[in-house]
């Protein structure tokens, strides 16, 4: 066996090295973690976390959110139904109220849980219980109210007329719990809620009483209106919440009308938080249209309460702040 072209081992000697105190570093001591005791507030929790990766972005996004509500920018919730099955409409309820969130947009199953949750307190059928029998997706209010939306939604706009539906129903006593809906949230503070259905992916589809012609118009409608909210996105924050389609693809083409328009979109700061990255979230959402692009990865569960908490901290520590000057 020839092994003249077999090079010897590196004689290593003469090395240069520097000083580890002179290095480059990317982890410093005062960014480490911090365990906090059972008696720690939540801001002393928020405090602690680790200032790295995850837990840098979270506080940007935290300093995002408060910095466009204190400059009374446009702040949009965009959201997939995943984020109303963990529970999440509350926090994103209490930041409409605070004047956090200042415009919704929700794909058609956001729509459907929202509606299920205030009327009769539950949403999220079992599937493999039910499908086999032919029963999946068959609940008949669900379906009566989606098509009773969606035609006098043609010329208003499908959210705007859930939200309608749904104070019409609360006032009747007729629903549960009016006070677990995000559509009802908006509607009562008088910010933008658009409902963006894509055909025959919403059990409602499924039902002979819903007009495909009418849904097309009612989100068409809502489509026209998003573009005027993304119009303001200025300096604004988009929040792309658990959906990996179809809200980045609405997103883009608003984008596209406000550009074709001449509003300038300098500024804005686009978020995505969900379960795992993915490609039109991160090219559709982060990349092209915003000047600042961050991603929270995780549970909506956690992170969203997390994020609403670090936000009602700073919120409070910056009223303080202010109170004592």
């Amino acid at each position: 066996m020839k092994r003249d072209r077999i090079p010897k081992p590196m004689d290593l000697d003469g090395l240069r090295t520097y000083p580890l105190s002179g290095r480059p570093s990317k982890v410093f001591a005062e960014e480490l973690g911090r365990p906090v005791g059972a008696d720690a507030s939540i801001a002393d929790f928020i405090a602690s976390l680790p200032s790295q990766l995850a837990g840098k972005t979270l506080l940007r996004v935290r300093d995002e959110l408060c910095r466009a509500r204190d400059e009374g920018k446009t702040v949009v919730a965009a959201l997939g139904g995943h984020v109303i099955k963990t529970g999440c409409a509350p926090y994103l309820i209490d930041w409409i109220r605070q004047g956090v969130v200042t415009a919704v947009a929700m794909n058609g199953s956001v729509a459907i849980h929202d509606y299920e949750l205030a009327a009769v307190g539950k949403t999220s059928e079992d599937v493999g219980a039910v499908l086999n029998a032919g029963n999946f997706g068959m609940a008949r209010e669900t379906a009566d109210a989606m098509a009773l939306a969606a035609r006098r939604g043609a010329t208003e706009g499908f959210g705007l007329a859930l939200g309608d539906l749904l104070a019409e129903a609360r006032d009747r006593g007729a629903l549960a719990h009016p006070e677990a809906s995000l559509v009802l949230a908006a509607r009562d503070a008088g910010i933008s809620c658009t409902v963006h259905v894509a055909m025959g992916t919403d059990v409602v589809h499924m039902h002979p009483q819903v007009s495909g012609a009418a849904l097309g118009e009612a989100t068409l409608t809502d489509f026209r209106r998003l573009c005027a909210v993304v119009c303001g996105l200025s300096g604004g924050v988009w929040l792309n919440l658990g959906s990996a389609v179809v809200l980045p693809e609405v997103f883009l083409k608003a984008v596209s009308v406000a550009r074709n328009f001449g509003h300038d979109l300098a500024g804005l700061v686009a978020v995505n938080l969900d379960k795992e990255s993915k490609y039109r979230t991160f090219t559709n959402v982060m990349s092209r249209p915003a000047s600042v692009g961050l991603e929270l990865t995780g549970h909506h569960e956690i992170l969203l309460p997390l994020l609403h908490a670090a936000v009602a901290c700073k919120a409070v520590s910056a009223g303080t702040a202010r109170r004592a000057a």
